[in-house]
């Protein structure tokens, strides 16, 4: 399944990040393609681009914040989770698609 992610979280340091590299590793050892954009502390980095989140499949937003830009994301398949969630357990979170 192809997987795209926005992690963000109040500070936009640590838990952004961590929750980034959870998704992208633990989604790989399930089979997954995922890819993730942060919005941190540094702004946008690894934004998604169009044709990816037009050929996503689940959109996750790991976030205890708004998402930027969020409209570019209309019309897909969004799971909303708090990032202490994916922090947690990654795993599970992917199981729930």
């Amino acid at each position: 399944m192809k997987i795209i992610a926005v992690t963000a979280c109040p500070t936009g340091i640590a838990h952004t990040y961590m929750a980034a590299a959870t998704l992208s590793s633990v989604g790989r050892e399930m089979g997954h393609d995922v890819k993730v954009e942060t919005q941190g502390a540094m702004g946008i980095e690894n934004e998604l681009r169009p044709a990816e989140i037009s050929a996503a499949d689940l959109v996750i937003f790991a976030a205890d914040i708004a998402i930027e830009n969020e409209a570019r994301f209309n019309g897909k398949r969004v799971l909303h989770v708090p990032i202490r969630e994916v922090l947690k357990d990654a795993r599970k979170v992917l199981t729930r698609i």
